[in-house]
Formats: C-alpha cells, structure tokens, sequence
C-alpha cells in the first residue's frame, strides 16, 4: 500500500513494490516523483525526516534536515531597528542547506534492496516528458500566496507560471532543467548534488544572488540516523520522530496526558473531548517554545518533558469546564524529573515493513527561488529557526534561544512521521504537513484510530482542531456542530475557523488487510494490491 498526495507517485510507489522493491525502495522513488509533481513541497532543494520499522523489529529515523550554512549568524536577520527582515522566507538569504538527496541515498544504502537508478528514472521521465497539471496544482500556482513570491524571480516565473500566461488544468507541465539535474543524480548518486556539477551550479548561484550557501556546506553535509522516539499509549507502542523533529516529544507528551483522563468518554467531536484535547495541545506547545531545539548544540530534556510525574502534573492543571488564558501559562519545569509546506507519504511492503516520509520546503514552495539551470526550488527553512528569539515566527510560534540561529545547526521542525505497532505487529503508518499543525493532526488522526475506532478513512477525514498556545486561539475546521463551538465558547475558548489543516496520508494494518487513506482535503491517493 502506498498513500502519497499526488496520483502519479502513488503510481510510481506502487510499481517499485510490484516490480519487487522494499518500503524504502518505493519511499526513494516517491520522494524524487514528489520533486516533480508536487513543486510546492516535493522537492530536491529541502530537507525532512524517514522513519522506518522493519517486519524483523528493528527500526530506523533518517535525519535529512536542512541545516545552517556556515556564514549564517544569531542575529542576520535582524535590521537596523531590531525587527526581523523579510529576507528569512523569501529569496536566496531564506534557505538552508539541502538534505532531501543525501538522505534519500542513505535510506537506499542502508535498507533498499532495488538499483538507485531503477528509483530515480521514474522521475526523470516525469520530469522530461510532462505530466499534466491537476487542478489542484494549476488553482496552487495561480493563488496570490505562490503567483506573487514566484514572480519575483525569472527562472520560477519562466517554469512554473510561463511568464505570466498561468497553467490549466490538464496541460502539460514539463521541466528540462530538472530533468537533467535528476537525471545526473540518477546516473552518479548523491555525489553529484554535494560535490560534482549541481553543487558547482547551485553555489555558483547562491554567490552571484546573495545567498550563503556554499561549495564547502553541500561537501559537508551528512544526512544522521538517529535513535527513534518509542511510548507507550493504551497498549499500543508509538514509535515516532525524536528532536530535532519537536513532533514526536509532543505526541507523547500530549498522548500521556489524555492517558488515564477519560476525556474520550465524551466522544469524538463533543465539546468535552476538543476541550481536554486542546488544553492538552496548549501546555505541549508552551513547553515547546522553550525547551526543543538541536539535539547537536542544545541538551534537550526529553525524559523529563516525558516523565510520568511531570505529565501528571500538566494533566491536574487542565481545569474539565474552564480554557485556561495562555497568558497565565508558561512553559513547566521538566529538568527537575531529567534523568536528553511539506507533505507526507505512508509504504508498507508485502513483507510488512513500514516506511513514514515528511519532507518540506517550508513555505509553500519555498523561498520561490528556481535554482538557475537545475530547475528546482530551494527551501526558505532558515525561518524554522528562532531568528528572534521570543517573537513569533511565519507560523506564528514563539520560539526561544534553543532554536537560535547557529553555523551548522539543525532547525527545530514540526514534522512528525509516527508508526504504531500493537502487540509488536503493525497498526499505523501516519503523518501530515502544515506546520506546527502537524503535530496535532498526526495526534488526532492517532486517537481517532485507538480511542474512537474509527476505520482510517473516518479517522483522516474527520474535522480537526488546533491549538499551539500562541497566540491564544482555538482554530477549527468547518464540520464541527453549532452547539459543540458555542459550548467551547462558554468555557472560554477563542474560535477561528480556518481551512484545510493538513494532508494526512494513512496506512491502517488490521486482520491482515492493509487499509490505505490519502486527505480527502487534498488530490492524493492510496493504491495497493
């Protein structure tokens, strides 16, 4: 089973297994078709996280981040009056350095099974021939929010809004540059991208526009494996992303505090239960601003922000008929119980390896710079970092000096790719975009699953709910009832609606099925045979 957002991937997905590749194999081929279809996140010119858990019990989590360049600095987004500069989400400045390739080939290296070329091909004959443009795509490229960003500069003009005359649906959409930067990374690896002809290309770019990344930063960088983040949740063990992803300490720390509540006797949907739900989300995003960041440069508390006392304590805070004002919330003290735009894709393989990807450019297509002559999108991920340190970011979360900007530096992500297993046998293969929404919709997608048993169709459709502690608003998708917002109103919530949160992409395990959702949000698909 494959869950992607974009058909053509899925399609892509679906083959590599047939043909007799592994979940990592077919996560390779999507990520680099995602590249192609999908400009607003699929990408080369990003970064992101690969979470993967073997039939045998083993598992795995591929840290491709993109990090700091080296001539980046506390402070370089700062002007002259103190105030944060435009120059951290778009143009040349906003990006870090690219780990989608890299990490990608370390997925293969260490766990595929297929020739790296036989994964890439695909895309360059995606790339090479065209495709045509989804409606969804041609309504993205054409909206305020991309058309004026990509306009600033002519190569993203020139391929994704044809100077102006914009794509219709149905029409093909072909890219000869990106063709030819795929077509080297296919024929000569990574290698190509870090250190041979796209690296020379792409830095000799950055130095003529103002940009800091550099020859040496792409030579330097290295995709990590870290050790993945388990928990435990109603009997089910969640394994899901560690720092520097913020996600996955949230999961647990957020599933740690509903554990034992009660608060799902209420109901999916009830006041009661988004209440408790998002009290929950609050104290989680408090504790966020202060204390993720880097494991690499900062010492983050993860044991304690997950100790059973200190998520007891959160839980006996949560007043059952009240909102409590974030402005009288501050982040806890777990050192005291210390003992350390994206989209998403879900595989799972005959063998029942399972394979979870969130990969990003940040903002919706980034920066809306097109790499001259690559035919890519670099990232404008440099706003991830706190590049003022208590003032809010392009999500409009507070962040503090664990998140600060530092040469070499990982930023803090919301990504969070999350595999839960019951009994040691697959269950779930879960996760979203959208930013710091992320984390909560992979929550809710989860106790939806558990708590309410819903089949994962229902549980991705149902409508969502956010809550990130600042600014103090509870943010709710259309299809909750009248009487369910006027009740969380009485409690003292402030509601906005918003649209769409999300894209989740599922992959339910049960009775020897596998049961595949892409958002009904979103275009995406879920095939399997």
């Amino acid at each position: 089973m494959v869950a992607t957002r974009e058909a053509h991937a899925t399609d892509i997905g679906v083959a590599i297994l047939e043909s007799g590749g592994n979940a990592v194999d077919a996560a390779v081929a999507v990520g680099f078709a995602l590249a192609v279809t999908h400009p607003a996140a699929g990408n080369l010119g990003g970064g992101g996280f690969l979470l993967a858990r073997f039939a045998d019990g083993r598992t795995a989590f591929i840290d491709f981040r993109e990090r700091a360049p080296e001539n980046s600095s506390h402070d370089m987004y700062l002007g002259p009056d103190g105030k944060v500069t435009p120059d951290s989400v778009v143009g040349y400045r906003a990006s870090g350095v690219p780990g989608t390739v890299r990490g990608l080939e370390l997925a293969h290296q260490k766990y595929g099974r297929k020739k790296w070329a036989e994964l890439v091909d695909p895309a360059v004959r995606l790339a090479s021939r065209g495709f045509p443009v989804s409606y969804g795509l041609a309504r993205s490229l054409r909206s305020p929010h991309a058309s004026e960003r990509l306009s600033r500069f002519a190569e993203s003009k020139r391929i994704f809004l044809r100077n102006g005359k914009f794509y219709e649906a149905g029409e093909s959409l072909v890219q000869a540059e990106l063709a030819g930067t795929l077509a080297r990374i296919r024929d000569l690896g990574a290698k190509d991208f870090y250190e041979g002809e796209t690296a020379q290309l792409l830095a000799a770019d950055m130095k003529a526009n103002g940009g800091l990344i550099t020859l040496d930063d792409l030579k330097n960088y290295k995709a990590i494996e870290r050790q993945p983040l388990t928990g435990a949740y109603r009997g089910y063990t969640i394994v899901t992303a560690p720092p520097p992803s913020s996600g996955g300490v949230g999961i647990l720390q957020m599933l740690g505090v509903l554990e034992g509540s009660g608060y799902e006797k209420s109901g999916a949907g009830s006041a009661a239960t988004v209440h408790y739900m998002a009290e929950a989300m609050r104290r989680y995003f408090a504790d966020r601003s202060e204390y993720m960041g880097d494991p690499d440069f900062y010492r983050v508390p993860v044991s304690g922000l997950l100790n059973p006392r200190y998520i007891a304590g959160l839980r006996q805070s949560i007043d059952l008929e009240h909102a409590t004002p974030s402005a009288s919330l501050h982040p806890g003290k777990p050192e005291t119980y210390e003992s350390s735009e994206t989209t998403h894709y879900s595989i799972v393989d005959a063998a029942g390896n399972a394979v979870a990807v969130t990969y990003t450019l940040n903002d919706g297509y980034g920066s809306a710079v097109t790499a001259a002559r690559l035919g890519f999108l670099f990232n404008n991920e440099m706003d991830d970092f706190a590049a003022k340190p208590g003032e809010a970011n392009l999500f409009g979360l507070l962040q503090g000096e664990a998140n600060a900007i530092q040469p070499r530096k990982t930023p803090l992500s919301s990504m969070t790719p999350t595999i839960v297993l019951r009994d040691g046998k697959l269950c779930l293969v879960v996760g979203s975009p959208g930013g710091p929404t992320i984390i909560n919709t992979v929550l809710e997608v989860l106790v939806n699953v558990i708590d309410f048993e819903m089949n994962v169709a229902d549980a991705v459709d149902a409508p969502r709910l956010h809550h990130q502690w600042m600014p103090d608003v509870l943010r709710l998708e259309r299809g909750f009832s009248p009487d369910t917002v006027a009740l969380l109103k009485a409690r003292g919530h402030t509601i906005e609606f918003q649209g769409a949160q999300g894209e989740a992409a599922a992959i339910a395990a049960r009775d020897g099925w596998l049961e595949g959702s892409a958002d009904s949000r979103t275009e995406g698909t879920a095939k399997g045979y």
